[in-house]
């Protein structure tokens, strides 16, 4: 289920499946878990209550009749927890005040019990691969130097890289906009600290140079200055 897409490690989404037909259960998350994602399994709203307090989920598959509540409210508290979190809702009632109120919740889509599974599939490839765009930008990766920044960590051809703080909020902004002339005073004001920590010009360049020294090497080039203008990812071209 999804296999088509392609999940790697950087930014593996985690999904959570709460339904109490044990059969509709684990067959869900075998196919989950076979196309690449982490998943874990809830039989009970308290279950799924339990999951929750202990980490958050991209999507959660989310039966709405539960033998110990119903989905919608365990939609409200995991929206209240995480408000981007996708919801597909899955019930056996077709009723229109039903899949209403579970799009006003937040509901990304809804499916109607008996269903297909190539039905299923498709909903959930178009829900999963809104998410992985969204998320596209938490990594970089183009087969020689990985960037993972919400955990800060890097490499370089499987070596581990290390990058200040400042250097990782630099290497982001421009792996975001590839191919595009960015100005000095355009990265100056995105590199602005969130705490006010102001960034001059001597930093930036400082910045430069140090990434330059650490990435570009054995022929790369990332990053070429524009003269007269500021700089431009190029993704590790050859010099």
């Amino acid at each position: 289920m999804g296999a088509t897409l392609n999940i790697k490690e950087c930014d593996r989404m985690r999904i959570l499946v709460v339904e109490d037909d044990h059969l509709l259960n684990h067959t869900l998350c075998y196919n989950l878990n076979v196309a690449g994602y982490t998943v874990d399994s809830a039989l009970t709203k308290q279950e799924a209550e339990d999951f929750l307090t202990k980490q958050d989920y991209d999507l959660i598959v989310l039966d709405v009749n539960l033998p110990d509540g119903n989905g919608f409210d365990f939609c409200r508290e995991a929206k209240e927890r995480r408000s981007d979190t996708a919801i597909i809702f899955l019930t056996a009632n077709d009723m229109e005040s039903d899949m209403l109120r579970g799009y006003e919740l937040g509901a990304d889509d809804y499916v109607t019990k008996p269903f297909s599974v190539s039905v299923f599939q498709k909903k959930l490839a178009v829900v999963l691969g809104r998410l992985e765009k969204q998320s596209s930008g938490d990594c970089y990766e183009d087969g020689a130097l990985t960037i993972n920044f919400p955990e800060m960590t890097a490499a370089l051809s499987g070596e581990p890289l290390v990058f200040t703080p400042l250097e990782y909020r630099l290497l982001k902004v421009m792996t975001k906009n590839p191919r595009i002339v960015l100005t000095r005073q355009v990265l100056l004001e995105k590199l602005w600290d969130a705490d006010g920590n102001f960034v001059d010009e001597h930093a930036l360049t400082s910045a430069i140079s140090r990434v330059r020294n650490k990435i570009e090497i054995d022929g790369r080039q990332y990053i070429k200055t524009v003269y007269g203008m500021g700089y431009m990812w190029i993704g590790g071209s050859q010099k």
